[in-house]
């Protein structure tokens, strides 16, 4: 059986990983000259977007055997609106590296893969269906899911980024929405170390949000988020992509072609990030090849998450400025903190997003009608 996987990321290196398991050694063909060969960057792993999953880092462990450690658990994560601040306390997820930095995801899994890489590779994915009996497309991207034609975008986002050198409490990450600054997007900082962190916006590429230059926009939140910080953060080095696709394949494989990671559509469109299904994507393309299970039905909960996490995107775009100061504000009320934190934990499993989608599809409707 030979297997061809297109891409070291993640979701690659996770497949290469469970098929090697069982015996299977793929051959993995990288464009780029190393694993994690990008800029550096801090993610973050909150629990509420995996329900019903609990945990996922020792689920990962225990279910998989694929070992992953992040920076630091989550225990305090800050929310700031335009005029507001609260916090949400407890256990709520983690935060880990991304790209060239020797701890990165990408890196700790290149560690555990025994599979031959292919770095610099020129393959396409044309020549690879003539010699492989199974192609696995993690190519980060929906670019080759849109050239099979087996992709639906649902906006594009502008995303840019910065490490900044300050004084950071590592299971602190800070979120901000002001939508006056940043229209109907959204800003963070995840310390990766207690004197450097990512800081960055990241926003829909609406028409009213290309007109407007993204040199004011980072001016106005790096001086906001400096002057909320209360220390004057220094850059050390930058990223932007500019109109990264958000979607989802239509269907996760085509014959013996598989779409996993971002490839299939694990960004969640909501609040970002998709690292816990990137590797779940991964894993179960290994076990269709296999004959373990079927990769169409085991990414059933991924697509349903993923259009859950859609309509939270719509959710929130729909808010203005003042409406996200009050949610904000009234996470300072103690019982609804203790609430909102209980059901953000590591240790729940009810699905908040699928639940509140119902009511979150009626919000939008109603104010879609109104326009």
């Amino acid at each position: 059986m030979k297997v061809a996987i297109m891409g070291a990321g993640i979701s690659g290196l996770s497949c290469a990983i469970t098929l090697e398991r069982y015996g299977i050694m793929p051959t993995i063909f990288e464009k780029r000259n190393r694993v994690g060969d990008r800029f550096i960057n801090a993610e973050a792993m909150f629990e509420i977007l995996n329900r019903p999953i609990k945990d996922c880092i020792p689920y990962i462990k225990e279910k998989f055997s694929i070992d992953l450690q992040p920076i630091k658990e989550v225990n305090k994560l800050t929310i700031h609106s335009k005029n507001e601040k609260s916090n949400i306390i407890g256990k709520i997820g983690y935060t880990n590296i991304r790209g060239r930095h020797e701890n990165s995801f990408e890196n700790q899994l290149k560690k555990q893969v025994k599979s031959n890489i292919i770095f610099n590779s020129k393959y396409e994915y044309e020549e690879l269906c003539k010699e492989f009996d199974y192609i696995v497309i993690a190519t980060g991207g929906g670019e080759y899911a849109t050239h099979l034609g087996n992709y639906r975008c649902d906006l594009t986002c502008t995303i840019r980024g910065a490490t900044v050198v300050g004084n950071f409490i590592t299971d602190n990450p800070h979120v901000w929405f002001n939508y006056n600054i940043i229209p109907k997007g959204y800003a963070w900082l995840i310390p990766f170390s207690d004197k450097e962190a990512n800081l960055v916006i990241a926003y829909p590429d609406y028409p009213n949000n290309i007109k407007l230059d993204i040199n004011d926009m980072w001016e106005a939140f790096y001086n906001l988020a400096c002057s909320e910080l209360k220390q004057s953060l220094k850059i050390t080095d930058r990223f932007e992509i500019a109109r990264y696709m958000m979607g989802i394949c239509i269907r996760p494989k085509i014959d013996n072609t598989y779409f996993i990671g971002n490839c299939f559509g694990t960004i969640s469109p909501g609040l970002g990030f998709g690292q816990f299904a990137s590797v779940l994507t991964g894993v179960y393309c290994a076990y269709d090849i296999l004959g373990r299970a079927k990769y169409e039905i085991l990414t059933k909960p991924l697509f349903k998450n993923y259009y859950n996490s859609l309509i939270l995107r719509r959710f929130l775009e729909g808010l203005d400025d003042y409406e996200i100061d009050k949610l904000v504000r009234n996470l300072n009320n103690k019982l609804i903190n203790k609430f909102v934190s209980k059901i953000c934990g590591n240790n729940m499993r009810i699905d908040i997003l699928k639940l509140s989608t119902p009511y979150m599809k009626l919000i939008n409707r109603i104010k879609e009608s109104k326009k």
